[in-house]
């Protein structure tokens, strides 16, 4: 059985993994115990060999209709066949000893035969473990780890497969629970109970949304979504729960998203912030200032959950890939890349943290007078761009305006609260990257800025100069700006990063990609901003369209297939959801920064 469509794909999370299942009722991928672990369930990247957990009608249908209960993370879905009606309940309760996936099967009317097979595959699929029966619980073990399955539904040790049948009324449940490999049985979880206590959960967070605007339903499913790529032990917010779903269906472009992106910073903490959450706003804020602690030039793009540097990227021969998108990675080599943009990043976050009153330390102050330092020194280098383009290093404009806003931001701190620095040397360097970068970055001719000094393309990253206050959205050049980049990298009204063949191929990597759904945010805000509101919002409503039946969204939309691409969840869309749909109704300037 191969891999469903990424669209058909729900979201299950503990607040440290996350477990994705789809509309036939199999879980085909999860990592345990964190996002970033080896998955015990790879069908997703391969085959069910791969390790997948199959719960469903014995036909094998396709559900009939699934849904979020209310603002929750508990998933409903229920099938009617010919026999009558059953629902799934699928649900990870917030992490408390060991990490659980809880399953119950009720029957709706009539008499259902069901079917469950645990197909359980350590380290990607790599490592089929050992089974048996312990205590009326299925146990396997591989190594480190160990899964323990409780159940009134006995399973064969031998295969793991079980039919059974249900009828009106009943309740079925299903438990498992992952601990390492040398512990002694976990303590059983009661299904009804943890279900009782996990939408208790979801609805005293979601109680502290304060937005009310227009979307607010598309917004609250965002934030739930957010929430769940959150790691609570560290505050880090993961860019995806997935590795290796391909940018092109069958390409290489498949990349390692279960890391916490610097880039994302600003963006995350607007959407936080902006509706209510500043607990979570604080905790990011504090992942941030742990992980970019110490030598200023070694600053990353990316780090692991708990600030970790070394993400080394390797491959997984084993695993076919996505739909034969191969080569599957674990790790990202992009994170020793020079991305001179994320020292503006880290600059501008920390600064939108001090302006919504995040309270300031000295050691944090003293972290950002050693980036400035650098980057005073550095601004004038090319870099990889926040792309993260595997060709040459050019120097890209958009990173050049983030090395100006993060001295900017500088010059107000000093200025507007009383900390200590050398805002007039500041100032000059900020001076001089905007006489530089409006010279060198700038086409009168084409009137756009461009993607780097000379280049014969643009970059959708061009729409956030004037959202970090580089200029203002009427002047001429960010108008034309924004015209241009709508014009030459719109795809069917959504929008390219930049044409991947450009300037001889600024990538530096064969194949192409979908249209990436963040980007097409940004681009809804900017119409916004210079005046194309009914433009703004009739993309943005296309955009919202483009969300599956139960809210997510993944990196990309391949506009020829009409199908989801990249990695999912994706963070970076979602926050740019809940972004524009605060720009769009009033509750967000468009020069938020």
């Amino acid at each position: 059985m191969t891999a469903s469509l990424i669209e058909d794909y729900a979201l299950l999370g503990d607040l440290q993994t996350a477990a994705l299942v789809d509309k036939r009722g199999s879980i085909d991928w999860l990592c345990l115990p964190r996002f970033d672990s080896p998955a015990c369930f790879a069908a997703l990247l391969g085959d069910e060999e791969a390790g997948r957990w199959l719960l469903g009608p014995s036909s094998g249908a396709v559900c009939t209709r699934r849904r979020y209960r209310e603002d929750t993370l508990v998933l409903e879905t229920e099938w009617d066949t010919p026999d009558g009606s059953v629902r799934l309940l699928d649900f990870m309760p917030p992490r408390g000893e060991a990490a659980d996936v809880v399953r119950i099967v009720e029957g709706l009317s009539g008499s259902v035969p069901m079917r469950t097979d645990l197909r359980l595959r350590f380290d990607y699929g790599n490592v089929a473990p050992w089974t048996r029966r312990h205590d009326g619980q299925l146990v396997a073990i591989a190594g480190p780890d160990a899964a323990w399955l409780h159940s009134p539904v006995e399973l064969a040790p031998d295969d793991a497969h079980a039919e059974f049948t249900v009828r009106a009324g009943q309740r079925i449940p299903f438990v498992l629970t992952h601990t390492a490999s040398h512990l002694p049985s976990p303590q059983v979880v009661d299904a009804e109970e943890a279900l009782l206590e996990t939408q208790s959960f979801w609805h005293s967070w979601i109680g502290r949304c304060d937005y009310d605007g227009p979307w607010s339903g598309e917004v609250r499913r965002s934030l739930v979504l957010l929430k769940a790529l959150t790691y609570a032990p560290t505050g880090g917010i993961v860019a995806a729960a997935t590795t290796s779903l391909p940018e092109q269906l069958g390409g290489v472009r498949n990349w390692d998203y279960r890391y916490c992106w610097l880039r994302d910073a600003t963006f995350t903490l607007q959407a936080l912030l902006g509706t209510g959450f500043v607990d979570e706003a604080k905790a990011w804020r504090e992942w941030l200032v742990r992980a970019v602690a110490g030598d200023p030039a070694k600053l990353q793009i990316m780090y692991g959950l708990d600030g970790s540097r070394r993400l080394p990227e390797q491959e997984l021969p084993w695993l076919g890939g996505y739909e034969g998108s191969a080569p599957v990675r674990i790790g990202n080599a992009a994170a020793d890349q020079f991305q001179l943009d994320v020292w503006g990043e880290v600059l501008d976050g920390l600064h939108l943290g001090r302006q919504a009153g995040i309270a300031v330390t000295d050691t944090a102050w003293d972290l950002q007078r050693a980036l400035l330092d650098y980057l005073e020194g550095h601004w004038d280098e090319p870099d990889n761009s926040l792309w993260e383009v595997r060709g040459p290093r050019r120097h890209f404009v958009h990173s050049k305006v983030m090395a100006w806003a993060g001295l900017d931001r500088a010059v107000h701190t000093v200025e507007h609260h009383g900390l200590d620095g050398p805002a007039d040397r500041w100032r000059s360097v900020r001076d001089e990257i905007h006489r530089e970068v409006c010279e060198r970055g700038y086409d009168a001719e084409r009137r756009t800025f461009t993607q780097f000094y000379g280049s014969s393309g643009v970059d959708a990253a061009l729409l956030l100069l004037p959202r970090v206050g580089f200029l203002p959205w009427k002047d001429e050049r960010v108008v034309g700006t924004v015209e241009a980049v709508q014009e030459q990298l719109s795809c069917n009204g959504f929008l390219l990063r930049y044409h991947v063949d450009s300037d001889g191929g600024v990538d530096g990597l064969p194949g192409t990609e979908g249209a990436f759904l963040a980007c097409s945010f940004w681009l809804a805000d900017a119409l916004h901003a210079i005046g194309r509101t009914e433009e703004a919002r009739q993309l943005f409503e296309r955009l919202l369209s483009l969300r599956n039946d139960v809210g997510l969204l993944s990196e990309e939309y391949d506009v020829t297939t009409g199908r989801h691409v990249g990695n999912t969840p994706q963070a970076f869309s979602l926050v740019g959801l809940i972004n524009t749909a605060r720009m769009l109704s009033g509750a967000q300037t468009s020069t938020a920064r």
